[in-house]
């Protein structure tokens, strides 16, 4: 079985098994550990922190070894199964789940049994930068290295933080992230997880919803639209009613999955898949480079 370790995320977080620390190649060419402070990836580097999940309960299989170099080895070792690469905001992130292991986008790979790269920013949007000022979503995919890693499906998950945003600018920013998509994975479906908002909903956020999904089917008319706010999804939330606990990230998670069935996107069968996933994520907060 594949070494266990964990990481300190913060005393009320709890650890995350199987981690591996992958180093980061920051400008200047010389490589740091994992722990610098948010030295983030460019094209073709590794993300600041990557895992393998193990096997499901009831899955077998010989690991393929630690993971070194998670996103180059996705794109460029000719793993065998489908990737997909995920970008978002908050949610995507893991925030309100208490571990960033737990947030929809990891759940969401382990039930497809597909390969992951995902990079969430709290905050960020189509039109906003984000709390760690890695947004927008153009600039989160142009960090994410598509031509490599071929994914078979995109998803982005971005609007909340928008809020308010004209909604003219909203699509303007929304069809140039969907043909940016289209120019580095042109073989890739795309997926676009819309609006989520508190249980009041204002009239900007659905102002905003709209946005989302009229620009996303006029850029791409095979797009996948996922949209929480007209859908009504009603999952567990967070004290600050919007973010999901962890059981509401599994319920987004299984609920993405039922769409992108609808779609015919298909998880990849237990027996073919039973190492686990590969997932690259660099959605772990700061106290995580703690050792």
């Amino acid at each position: 079985m594949i070494r266990r370790c964990s990481v300190a995320i913060a005393a009320s977080v709890a650890a995350v098994s199987c981690l591996a620390l992958t180093p980061v190649a920051p400008a200047q060419g010389a490589v740091q550990a994992s722990w610098t402070p948010w030295v983030m990836p460019r094209p073709g580097s590794t993300y600041s922190l990557a895992f393998r999940l193990p096997a499901l309960a009831g899955e077998s299989g010989r690991p393929r070894g630690p993971l070194v170099g998670c996103e180059q080895k996705l794109g460029h070792d000719g793993h065998d199964g489908p990737a997909v690469v995920i970008v978002g905001a908050s949610f995507t992130a893991g925030v309100g789940s208490g571990n960033p292991a737990k947030s929809w986008a990891v759940g969401l790979a382990r039930l497809l049994h597909w390969n992951a790269v995902i990079y969430g920013d709290p905050g960020a949007g189509y039109v906003r930068a984000g709390a760690g000022r890695r947004g927008p979503v153009a600039a989160e995919i142009a960090r994410v290295d598509l031509r490599a890693l071929g994914p078979a499906l995109v998803i982005v998950q971005a609007g909340h933080d928008d809020i308010g945003v004209s909604p003219r600018l909203e699509q303007q920013r929304v069809e140039q992230a969907v043909a940016l998509i289209r120019a580095e994975a042109p073989r890739a479906r795309i997926g676009l997880l819309t609006v989520f908002a508190g249980r009041s909903p204002s009239a900007a956020a659905y102002r905003t919803d709209h946005a989302i999904v009229a620009a996303g089917r006029a850029a791409d008319p095979n797009v996948i639209i996922m949209d929480p706010l007209a859908g009504r999804w009603t999952f567990p939330r967070a004290p600050d009613g919007l973010h999901p606990t962890a059981q509401g990230s599994a319920w987004i998670a299984r609920t993405v999955t039922g769409i992108l069935r609808e779609h015919g996107v298909r998880p990849v069968s237990p027996r073919l898949a039973a190492s686990g996933a590969i997932i690259c994520d660099a959605d772990i907060p700061a106290p995580a480079r703690r050792l």
